[in-house]
């Protein structure tokens, strides 16, 4: 969920972690939650899985620029991968209609035999 429902107590709470260590990571740039129209922090179920994420990273022994370091290759990645995914997809379906057209007497969707 990308809604943010958590006060920071709360969210702290489900992460093991302190208020002033949340605060903190906003600060230095690692998570931006959202905001109730009063100004109180509102954390999300995906604020919780990247501060979770911190956690374990600041546990394997990572300063908090390494940590900002590495999430920002981990979006990175997820990018390419998803880059990646969107231009296998189209990439597929040329070979199916090739078969087709083959089986259905050898003319492509574009009138033209091969």
């Amino acid at each position: 969920m990308t809604r943010g429902v958590y006060g920071i107590s709360v969210a702290a709470e489900l992460v093991g972690s302190a208020p002033q260590n949340l605060r903190l990571y906003e600060t230095r740039g690692l998570i931006s939650p959202a905001r109730s129209q009063g100004g109180t922090r509102r954390y999300s179920d995906d604020d919780l899985v990247r501060l979770r994420e911190i956690g374990r990273l600041l546990g394997d022994g990572l300063n908090l620029a390494g940590i900002a370091a590495v999430l920002d290759l981990q979006a990175v990645n997820q990018e390419l991968r998803d880059q990646l995914a969107r231009t296998r997809e189209p990439a597929s379906a040329p070979p199916r209609r090739r078969a087709a057209a083959i089986q259905d007497g050898g003319a492509f969707s574009d009138g033209q035999t091969g």
